[in-house]
């Protein structure tokens, strides 16, 4: 297929996407890399929350029978990074620090003719944009493959960062997955249910009706929002945009059958909740949360343990803890990967100046890192971070 034939239709109202639905559900039946990040429900639930001072820029590439060949979920904004203020397009779900593995979903056999009818669309509308941020790719996207061999071949400016995430290959068995943990793990995924259940009233339980999602979202935000304004941080739940999304967001999956909402009760009271999805066999892990006053009773880790083997005996075979590299996730099982993060712009442009002072500023940050005395990186870190302000969510 030749980039030629496709016709490219833009979606820049939310009306029209809803109109799109089916399509693109059908196309994501045959995406192999789907996750629930390509969904309308995740993007638009999303928008809602997150789209003010934003455009949608979603893209959708037809085959001259009609059958949706593509999608290009995007969005335009204009932002000031310093003194530069730049149009970026990017990622629809990019911008909030919420959204993982965004992807291009595609038809099999036509990932490279939808890219370089990205780029030709990119070329024709750069109007539109000074810097391109494709960030959360899949390492494995094949269109965001194509995509950087063809920027490549423009000599166009571009940099591709990797972003650290850990994900656990699940096998068929509980007992095959304990086996998998060193010998101290395996202990205490057994000692510290009983522990708990000894000298306690335990319930574990799915929040699984709409009825009870607003009361169960609740307790997840509260628990959530303890540990880190205890430390005298904001927190993530202290946006109320991002409670909006999460609590559309969560509608919309239950009623798909993709919410795994979890709930631990010590004597009646609710003290550690765990939210996340199954998407096809993959288990995502969004946001936890626990009582502060009861960590030495391990209820966080007592829920992990109650989900997970829950999860492996439903057929799931991947737990998805998203990006970060925290050693927890580790001593877990889960294993190292990447995202992509591509930045690209014309060459010679204001987009590209910034790009190169971005990556030059970024190679003199790493020189730093590695030749400082770790005290005194710590400390510059630290002061940084102060400049900066809070850095969104972390999952």
């Amino acid at each position: 297929m030749s980039p030629q034939s496709l016709q490219i239709r833009l979606y820049d109202e939310v009306a029209s996407l809803e109109a799109l639905r089916g399509s693109w559900d059908d196309l994501l039946a045959e995406f192999p890399g789907a996750t629930v990040f390509c969904t309308l429900e995740w993007l638009l639930a999303w928008w809602h929350a997150f789209g003010a001072g934003r455009r949608l820029h979603v893209l959708g590439f037809f085959e001259s029978n009609g059958r949706l060949a593509g999608v290009a979920p995007l969005s335009l904004s204009r932002e000031t990074r310093g003194p530069v203020a730049l149009k970026l397009m990017q990622m629809l779900g990019d911008g909030s620090a919420d959204s993982d593995n965004l992807d291009f979903p595609v038809r099999t056999g036509c990932e490279e003719s939808v890219a370089e009818a990205l780029l030709n669309h990119l070329k024709a509308e750069q109007h539109l944009w000074d810097v391109c941020q494709f960030n959360t790719l899949p390492a494995e996207s094949q269109v965001a493959r194509a995509l950087a061999a063809l920027i490549g071949a423009e000599r166009w400016t571009h940099y591709t960062t990797g972003t650290m995430t850990r994900a656990i290959d699940l096998p068929g068995t509980w007992a095959e997955y304990l086996a998998q943990l060193s010998s101290n793990e395996r202990e205490k995924v057994g000692r510290r249910p009983r522990k708990l259940a000894k000298t306690h009233q335990v319930r574990l339980y799915k929040c699984d009706t709409e009825s009870d999602l607003p009361a169960c979202l609740s307790i997840l935000f509260d628990l959530h929002q303890k540990r880190w304004t205890s430390s005298g941080e904001p927190g993530t739940f202290g946006s109320a945009e991002r409670r909006q999304f999460y609590s559309e967001m969560a509608k919309a999956f239950l009623d798909r059958g993709w919410l795994e909402f979890w709930l631990l009760d010590v004597d009646g009271v609710t003290v550690a909740a765990q939210f996340g999805f199954r998407y096809r066999q993959t288990f995502f892990i969004l946001q936890e949360g626990f009582e502060p006053a009861l960590s030495g009773e391990s209820v966080g880790y007592v829920l992990r343990a109650h989900v997970m083997k829950y999860l492996i005996e439903c057929g799931v075979r991947r737990y998805d803890f998203m990006a970060g590299q925290e050693p927890a996730k580790a001593r877990w099982g889960g294993r190292p990967g990447q995202y992509l993060n591509m930045h690209f712009a014309r060459p010679r442009s204001a987009g590209g100046l910034y790009l190169q002072a971005v990556n030059e500023a970024e190679a003199a940050k790493e020189y730093l890192r590695k030749h400082l005395p770790q005290p005194a990186w710590n400390l510059l870190h630290k002061i940084n971070l102060k400049l900066r302000g809070p850095d969104g969510p972390e999952k």
